[in-house]
């Protein structure tokens, strides 16, 4: 095996360890209030977003359809979220979070943030944008392979 090779391995290694740590270090937050990940991650979108069509969610959390369908469902159950219909267009759904959705998301997003910055806070300022930097390349490298 080449010098080349087995630092890739390392990093890949490194990249995934911290990946798994640091997500389950983020998720505790949503987890305290009942939320999975994928649930969060669509209450975030929406929050921040405004409402968006359901094709789009899925895309944007990076979720399959089968999966994006199930989550809304439960999020819709518990009064989360809302399905507005388009007037224009029949075939599609848009998602809208509610206002019990509002008021959780606005009572859980400030400590989801503060535990994010406190994982980043390891790093300086100047590493972060190092790091992000970085990252992006990684990921857009990838990209571009396919």
């Amino acid at each position: 095996m080449t010098k080349d090779t087995e630092r890739a391995l390392k990093l890949f290694i490194v990249l995934s360890r911290a990946s798994k740590v640091i997500l389950e270090e983020a998720h505790k937050t949503s987890e305290k209030h009942g939320l999975n990940p994928t649930e969060f991650a669509v209450l975030e979108l929406l929050h921040h977003r405004g409402r968006q069509p359901i094709q789009k969610i899925g895309q944007k959390i990076l979720l399959r359809s089968g999966s994006m369908t199930y989550v809304v469902d439960k999020l819709e159950k518990r009064g989360l979220l809302e399905r507005v219909f388009c007037e224009e267009d029949k075939r599609v759904t848009y998602m809208s979070i509610t206002q019990d959705g509002v008021n959780l998301m606005t009572s859980i997003f400030p400590e989801h943030a503060n535990n994010i910055e406190s994982i980043m806070s390891s790093l300086s300022t100047e590493e972060q944008d190092q790091a992000i930097e970085l990252v992006r390349k990684l990921g857009l490298s990838v990209k571009n392979l396919s």
